[in-house]
Order: C-alpha cells, then structure tokens, then sequence
C-alpha cells in the first residue's frame, strides 16, 4: 500500500480479533478501509460496541491489528509506532488532566513534555486560551473546573502542540451548548491550518456540521463511507419536514405520531419529522393543517441521523 502524498491516514482491511480464555473470539473489525486526506476533518461514526474506539486505538499505536494494514503519516502502525506516535496528538474519551494543577499549569506541563521550549509554549498557550475560551479560568486549579471544561481543557492541550494529525474521540462529551459551540469552532479553525482531524462521535448534527467526509462503522464493517452530501444521498427515500405551530399541546404530538412517521422530534413550537417520499406530501400536510394550523414550514431531504439509522436498521435485518 503506497499511499498519496496528500494521504494522511490509509486504512486497509483492517482486522481485530479479540481472543478470550473459553469463550469464543470476538471479531471486533472485520475488514474496515477508508483514506483520510490531510487537512480535512473525517468523521468515524457509529452506535456503541460498533468499532471506532478499536479502530483509533490501532490507529494511535495503542493497539495491534490482528491483520490488515495502516499507514498514519506516512508511516506503518506496525512497523514504526514510533514514527508514527511523532506525528499526532490524541483525545480519549477519559479526562487526561492534571487535576491539582491550574489550568495553565496543566498546558505548560504537557507543552514541555513534548519538547517545546519556554517562550514557544507561552506564545501557544495564550492562542489557545482564547480559542477555547478558557481565558477566565487560567489560574483555577482543573479539579474545581466542570466537567464540560475539563474537556475543553484536554481538547486545548492537545491543540497546544502543533502535530499535524490529531484524534479526537467524542471531544465534546459533557459541554454545554455555549462550551460546545466553542470548541467546534477551535476545531474548524485549527483544521483551516491544515490540520488532520479524525473526530469520533455519537452526536451526528455535530459530524454533519464539522466533517468533510465521514465513515459509518457497524459490527466492525464500514456501512457507508463519503462526503457528508454522499452519503446523506444514500436516504433519497426520505424527507424532513420542519413544522412549526403557535404551540405544541400533547393531543397535537400524539395524533402526529398516530401518522406514523418514521422519526419524530418537538424543540418547543417546533416539531421536525421524517417521512417516506412515497407518503403523499401534499395530503398529509392539509390533513396537519387541519389539525392545528401550520405558521412555518421547510422541506428538505434526509439528514444524517435518517440515513445512519436506516443503515445501521439495514445492517441489522441482515444479520438476523
């Protein structure tokens, strides 16, 4: 496997075989492949157990593959984990900060331990302070912090050193919406640099918005992979309705849901529901408005949380 110079990460057949004392191996990845380009951000999704978080740890050097072959900065996982580790910083799902050390504390300790010299993490850290709003905590200790902005802080450190592959695994676990909005905005900042990221995560709205292309992982195969627009073109079947009214009684949700749509979400007067592109749209609004009188209304096609959950529905009558 030669991989292009605008290659980042290279993934062949990757296989993972999990062996356990009397009891039967389990075959965590069964074949996964996909090409990650450098300065784009990937997005590897999937339900738990599916096989992301087994795929990271061979991609990291934390793990062996029990076959198959991958190459991270030009590099193979195998043959040179060293080389390989050089190249990339890492966001686990687990909190990895200093917990007694301030905040600044904490990104000047991980800044000197991967070689960066005095006045160079003092520069970076004050950049990254203000990318991820951490500015008005910089003197409070991480143990006092939040849960939301630990996580901000673990994902500030890692942008702290400047590797050009980083690995983000549901970096935003635990934020508030404003903490979130923050850190999503650092993130496509930093990959306008030309940063590879590889972001794993559960929340699809966050992949639709972030990611250039993305992978769909299941029972450790690849169930799509593409452009986000490629494979939201794999839901054709569907569309989104966004309906919003003067208000949203129970009656009114219950007899929605009586029309068996495929999905169906509320956010306060608005409700958001998907339906098959055989259902007849123009009746079925009329029959709506009837109901209760419709004030706005947008159609648009399947969104990403439509078609992995078809997939992953797909994935699953098959293997029944």
């Amino acid at each position: 496997m030669h991989p292009h110079n605008d290659t980042a990460i290279a993934v062949r057949n990757l296989v993972k075989i999990f062996e356990k004392r009397n009891s039967t191996p389990v075959r965590a990845l069964d074949g996964v492949s996909f090409t990650v380009r450098r300065g784009e951000i990937f997005g590897l999704l999937g339900p738990n157990g599916a096989g992301k978080t087994t795929t990271i740890r061979i991609l990291t050097t934390l793990l062996k593959p029990t076959g198959g072959r991958a190459i991270v900065g030009g590099h193979d996982v195998q043959l040179s984990p060293l080389e390989v580790r050089k190249q990339l910083c890492v966001v686990l799902q687990d909190n990895a900060v200093e917990l007694y050390l301030s905040v600044i504390d904490n990104l000047k300790t991980f800044g000197r331990f991967h070689g960066m010299g005095r006045q160079e993490v003092q520069t970076r850290m004050d950049q990254v302070l203000g990318l991820f709003g951490l500015d008005d905590v910089r003197h409070a200790k991480a143990i006092d912090l939040s849960g939301g902005i630990k996580r901000r802080l673990q994902v500030a450190k890692v942008f702290l050193v400047d590797k050009p592959i980083v690995f983000l695994d549901e970096a935003t676990t635990g934020m508030d919406a404003l903490n979130k909005r923050a850190t999503l905005r650092a993130i496509r900042d930093e990959a306008s640099k030309g940063r590879t990221i590889v972001l794993t995560t559960h929340i699809l709205e966050e992949a639709e918005e972030l990611c250039d292309q993305l992978a769909i992982i299941n029972h450790g195969t690849i169930a799509a992979s593409g452009s986000v627009e490629t494979v939201k073109a794999l839901g054709l079947g569907f569309l989104t309705l966004k309906l919003e009214f003067a208000k949203v009684p129970a009656t009114l949700l219950k007899w929605l849901k009586s029309l068996d749509p495929l999905r169906i979400e509320t956010k306060g007067s608005l409700v958001e529901m998907t339906i098959s592109k055989e259902t007849n749209l123009i009746s079925l609004l009329s029959r709506i408005n009837k109901e209760r009188t419709i004030t706005s209304l947008q159609v648009t096609g399947a969104s990403l949380e439509d078609v992995f959950v078809e997939l992953l529905d797909k994935q699953k009558g098959s293997l029944a």
